[in-house]
């Protein structure tokens, strides 16, 4: 028999939370830790370049392009029974994976792997919208849920490196089987089941449209970080962006949209997504810098590098946590715009780094923006779940997710073309003379392709590539350092004048909830066992 939910959290919620950030953390680090696997899958796989560029990418599209018809359905058929779906679905791919033969079934799995992803995020979010109904306790919630986030993007390649040091590159994938097999167990036992009990009929031409609109704008984004701004890209962009309008008309339309649109007439809602995109392209777009900058600049190994990205991703968590208690004390606006404002700076600390500055330089930076971010991605994610309806969670958390891969892929594409550009000219002015025409190529168009001809020239020669290749790519970083702090000052300008009204809710609980002894029936129906 349904029973009306306690407003307070009882252990077993807190329980649940703990099982909900089992996928989040797998997720997060299958973003990553394919990246120390490509050589070794490539030597057994032999793929051609283009069947690599598939392995890498067709993850994170279908990942894009399902989140929130995945959100949606999660709302239709329950969030609980979703992700229990997807659970299975994901460890099913995770162990196909592994066992890969081709580079075929390997793109397959990949696949599959995006399609399960697609249903877990959401759920859990929305999930977590349900089960904690007071709002300090949702927003330590989704605290915790951000620093798992976090802690998965910083462990994988950790993870993905001591794997790959004493088994086959199958173990990579693999490791996420016995995972998904304990979310199974756990889940259907700590997990109440949420559903909307009214809704509607499922429009299957609006998942078309949202894919037809995701897909085209991400791999064109894709295609400008790899080879710069083109025609082809640019039109793939251009017809996502069509396909969208046609989306968003469609969705005006019905009675039961795929998405509310009507939620961004919601202040706190649609200011909270533009922040949230703004801080995942600073981010998520910068992320290649320092990755490259340790490696390729500093000289360290992909496991020393990985280590040494911990302290950013520690910040992260911390920041996160501490986000959740200091905002009970003080309004949002003021801890949002500070963690805008540090994050800021962190981008401005790193714009001083040099080619042959302390390593310490680019930690403290990368930290300090860390630590900014997390509060951001905690507090954006918390006021847009709270801006939703109960019943439309999963859309919202579906949306909400959407944007960050957009402002992610966004990132990547304008600050990694900044980057580059300022690296080809810094090369045009400083190629060593005497180089061979295809060295002189290769080291022109990325730091990595001249790290890898210098390695075979003469030590004089050499040397000097190399240090015009990495004081190259150090000025490019510095310029694109600039430019993402700048976006991190307009995000602060944005949410100050935006979320200036915004306020906690005064009675502590869910601003779509009745008071505890006024539970409705419909409330009764959403919150099942």
């Amino acid at each position: 028999m349904a029973t009306n939910p306690p407003l307070r959290a009882t252990g077993r919620e807190w329980a649940g939370l703990a099982v909900l950030t089992l996928p989040v953390l797998l997720i997060s680090m299958d973003m990553t830790v394919l990246y120390f696997a490509l050589p070794f899958l490539s030597a057994d796989l032999d793929p051609s370049g283009t069947q690599l560029l598939w392995i890498m990418d067709i993850y994170s599209f279908l990942l894009a392009g399902l989140l929130i018809t995945m959100g949606t359905l999660g709302d239709r058929i329950g969030r609980r029974k979703l992700l229990m779906v997807g659970a299975l679905a994901f460890g099913a791919a995770s162990a196909a994976a592994a066992l890969s033969d081709s580079a075929e079934m390997l793109i397959l799995t990949r696949a599959l792997l995006g399609v399960g992803g697609a249903t877990l995020m959401p759920s859990t979010l929305s999930l977590i919208r349900n089960m904690f109904r007071d709002d300090g306790e949702r927003r330590t919630a989704i605290s915790v849920w951000t620093a798992a986030l976090a802690g998965g993007a910083a462990l994988g390649p950790l993870l993905g490196g001591a794997l790959l040091e004493h088994f086959w590159w199958g173990s990579v994938f693999l490791i996420n089987v016995p995972v998904m097999v304990l979310l199974l167990v756990l889940g259907p036992i700590l997990l109440p089941e949420f559903r909307d009990p009214n809704p509607g009929k499922f429009d299957l031409l609006s998942t078309a449209l949202s894919l037809a609109a995701v897909l085209p704008v991400i791999y064109g984004m894709k295609k400008i970080a790899e080879h710069g701004l083109d025609g082809k890209a640019l039109g793939f962009m251009a017809v996502g962006l069509i396909v969208g309008f046609l989306f968003i008309v469609r969705q005006r339309k019905l009675t039961h949209p795929l998405l509310d649109v009507k939620l961004f007439s919601n202040r706190a809602f649609s200011t909270s997504v533009a922040t949230n995109v703004l801080a995942m392209f600073a981010m998520i777009g910068f992320g290649l810098f320092t990755s490259q900058y340790l490696q390729l600049v500093y000289g360290l190994r992909p496991w020393s590098a990985g280590l040494w990205t911990l302290p950013a991703a520690g910040a992260t968590m911390i920041s996160a946590t501490l986000a959740a208690v200091i905002v009970q004390k003080v309004r949002p606006v003021y801890v949002i715009c500070a963690g805008l404002l540090l994050a800021a700076a962190g981008f401005f600390v790193i714009a001083q780094v040099k080619a042959d500055s302390e390593l310490s330089m680019v930690i403290i930076g990368a930290t300090m923006m860390a630590a900014g971010v997390g509060v951001v991605l905690t507090l954006a994610a918390d006021l847009i779940i709270a801006a939703a309806p109960p019943e439309r969670a999963g859309s919202a958390s579906g949306l909400s997710e959407t944007c960050a891969e957009f402002g992610g892929a966004l990132g990547i594409a304008v600050l990694g073309s900044i980057g580059a550009s300022i690296y080809r000219q810094n090369m045009d002015d400083n190629m060593p003379t005497g180089l061979p025409e295809a060295v002189s190529d290769t080291a022109h168009e990325t730091l990595g392709g001249a790290v890898q001809v210098a390695s075979h020239l003469p030590a004089e020669v050499g040397g000097l590539l190399l240090d015009a290749s990495r004081e190259a790519f150090t000025e490019g970083m510095q310029i694109a350092s600039y430019a993402a702090g700048g976006v991190m000052l307009i995000a602060a300008l944005l949410a100050g004048l935006m979320l200036r009204n915004v306020r906690l809710n005064d009675g502590g609980g869910d601003p779509h909830a009745a008071p505890q002894e006024q539970r409705s029936e419909y409330d009764e129906q959403m919150y099942t066992r």
